[in-house]
């Protein structure tokens, strides 16, 4: 049985009345506060968030977008002087090399580059092998930008890059930096280095990566980083510290956290066979090169660049650093990079 309702009593009305007028100003004041502070994401490009605040960023550097075969590149470019070219590797973007580059551009015009496909460079590169790679870079940088005489800097992935753009485009490179990276080709074939590690074998695997990593982009990438930084796990250590602080963890999920870039990640390892066959068939260059690596690879990686590159001038290990050298040792990087790029 369903009873009538019964009249309220006087007090709770008034009670009521009282409580709904706060709530509604309450609500008046956050909706007000919310039109009044703008948020980064309102006025900000999402690009730009990460250094917006930064001083050094705003006085020098600008992003940039240039369409080049299909692919709308990204790069962050400022300074003064030679041009310097810095091309990046996985999991990281153009900003992997931001804590050296106010220094660099001190001295030199810098131009660090979202590769195809990556970062916030948006459409699909016809192949993620790392002399398609090259050409893409060498398309933006010597047809779109003018820059013939460039000083190319690889790290990781990114250095095969740029190994590739050294050797397909001597007449436009002046210099070659090479950053910690076994480079796949006639000392090191595609099974072997599949084995130097377990997440090369797990990022080869066709829609695998994928489907494991999943939505949980940014928590894979807090695992990852500490174990190829110095005394990681990948270098015989038990250190799970990463160098990177949860602003540029951050920064890195937001774009490897699109669904295209991080396949167009691990792309980058299933080009491993084209690879190998590329390095193979390449022309060795004959620019002045600038080796570095972690701590304590550098023979081990040296063995694998030296039949490709005739003219290395100058080969370092990093002290107190792994696979992240510019964020584990700045100073040493910049001043070695420095060194290099003057001579």
């Amino acid at each position: 049985m369903i009873t009538a309702p019964q009249p309220l009593p006087h007090r709770f009305l008034r009670s009521a009345h009282m409580v709904a007028t706060v709530v509604l100003t309450l609500l008046l004041a956050i909706a007000t506060a919310a039109c009044s502070t703008p948020s980064a994401g309102d006025d900000v490009p999402a690009y730009a968030v990460a250094t917006q605040d930064d001083p050094r960023f705003e006085n020098t550097f600008r992003h940039e977008f240039a369409d080049v075969d299909g692919v709308r590149m990204h790069y962050v470019t400022g300074g003064s002087g030679t041009p310097v070219v810095l091309i990046h590797g996985w999991p990281q973007t153009w900003y992997g090399w931001w804590p050296i580059m106010p220094e660099l551009a001190k001295h030199h015009t810098v131009y660090a580059v979202d590769l195809p496909g990556l970062g916030d460079s948006t459409g699909t590169p016809t192949g993620y092998d790392k002399a398609t790679l090259a050409r893409y870079v060498h398309t933006l940088v010597a047809d779109r930008l003018g820059v013939r005489d460039a000083r190319v800097i690889g790290h990781d992935l990114g250095a095969a890059v740029a190994f590739q753009y050294a050797s397909r485009f001597p007449d436009d490179t002046a210099r070659l930096g090479y950053l910690d990276l076994p480079l796949p080709g006639p000392a090191i074939d595609a099974p072997t280095y599949r084995s130097l590690s377990w997440h090369i074998a797990f990022h080869s695997q066709r829609r695998v990566p994928e489907a494991v990593v999943g939505d949980d982009v940014r928590a894979y990438l807090t695992l990852f980083y500490p174990q190829v930084a110095y005394g990681g796990t990948a270098f015989g250590g038990t250190s799970a510290r990463s160098p990177f602080t949860d602003a540029e963890i951050k920064e890195y999920a937001r774009t490897y956290s699109r669904p295209k870039v991080l396949s167009g990640g691990f792309e980058l390892y299933r080009a491993l066979d084209e690879d190998v066959r590329d390095t193979v068939a390449a022309a060795p260059t004959r620019v002045p090169v600038l080796l570095m690596t972690a701590q304590g690879q550098l023979d081990a990686i040296r063995g694998t660049v030296a039949p490709r590159m005739t003219d290395i001038v100058r080969a370092v290990d990093v002290p107190n650093a792994g696979h992240w050298l510019v964020e584990e040792n700045p100073r040493f990087v910049t001043a070695e990079l420095l060194r290099f790029l003057d001579g």
